[in-house]
């Protein structure tokens, strides 16, 4: 498959969570989502949070070290302050800011000239890979709240872009830990929703294999690793397993095994930063 437009598969991802958004009716978004204490419309004050600092870091980098300079050492404290700015307004209004900070977001990124490279959170980042760490937002999120509607999301090969992410950022779960990441990375074969393979990483390494939608939900600790179809080769990738994430800061609590009813739809073929 010839790799497609990240910013513009963003958009997509964005616009059809929006899709899903709209069949909310008032009480919906208090409906708990699997994240503790998060309901729906916490989710979405999140992501709303996050594409609001990427498109400040896409269009006025001076202005995000300044935001940047604003947040103290206290991670949860941080997250619960963005998430104010979204809940205050209240449910009604927090579709549309929704949407407002998405689509903001997606074109100050596709703006950035090619090379050119935006500040972030930890180090400054290419835009087209934060703009695929905003898919992983997306889909990790996303996955809460249709997991809070009982929805079962299909997946396309946009997925990609995630887990191109997820390779890139395979020592973040060591990281997380203060645990030391091998010297060595590991050898992916990943079947796509079409049906496609993708490879990544040198050949005879140790392997992780089986659906790419499965990898992503893995990384992103919305699904355990029991109830996905992913094998490993070897105990450093058998250890991968157990503590991969594609995103820094806490890993969290994750999912218990067979929490969901059905399995992860990624194992079966179809089908979520990060709290």
């Amino acid at each position: 498959m010839e790799k497609s437009n990240v910013f513009a598969d963003l958009a997509d991802d964005c616009a059809e969570l929006d899709r899903l958004l709209a069949t909310l009716g008032p009480d919906d978004w208090a409906r708990p989502t699997p994240a503790p204490g998060w309901e729906i419309r916490h989710q979405v004050a999140h992501l709303s949070a996050v594409f609001r600092m990427a498109a400040v870091a896409a269009s006025d980098a001076p202005a995000f070290r300044a935001l940047m300079e604003q947040l103290g050492d206290d991670f949860d404290a941080n997250v619960t302050a963005a998430l104010s700015r979204y809940l205050d307004a209240g449910a009604a209004a927090l579709r549309g800011r929704w949407l407002e900070e998405w689509t903001t977001a997606v074109e100050a990124l596709a703006a950035v000239p090619a090379g050119q490279v935006v500040p972030w959170l930890v180090r400054p980042l290419p835009a087209p890979i934060l703009a695929a760490a905003g898919m992983m937002e997306v889909f990790a999120h996303g996955q809460d709240i249709a997991d809070a509607l009982g929805v079962r999301r299909e997946h396309t090969d946009r997925i990609r872009h995630i887990v191109d992410f997820a390779v890139r950022t395979w020592d973040f779960g060591y990281l997380s830990r203060n645990q030391t990441p091998p010297e060595r990375g590991f050898r992916y074969e990943l079947t796509a929703p079409s049906g496609e393979l993708w490879t990544h990483g040198p050949e005879g390494a140790e392997l992780i294999h089986g659906p790419a939608v499965d990898l992503c939900l893995l990384v992103t600790r919305r699904r355990h690793r029991d109830d996905l179809a992913l094998s490993a080769s070897g105990a450093d990738a058998d250890h991968w397993l157990d503590i991969a994430q594609a995103y820094r800061g806490p890993a969290g609590p994750g999912r218990r095994p067979g929490q969901f009813d059905p399995p992860a739809a990624g194992a079966s073929g179809g089908t979520g930063g990060t709290r």
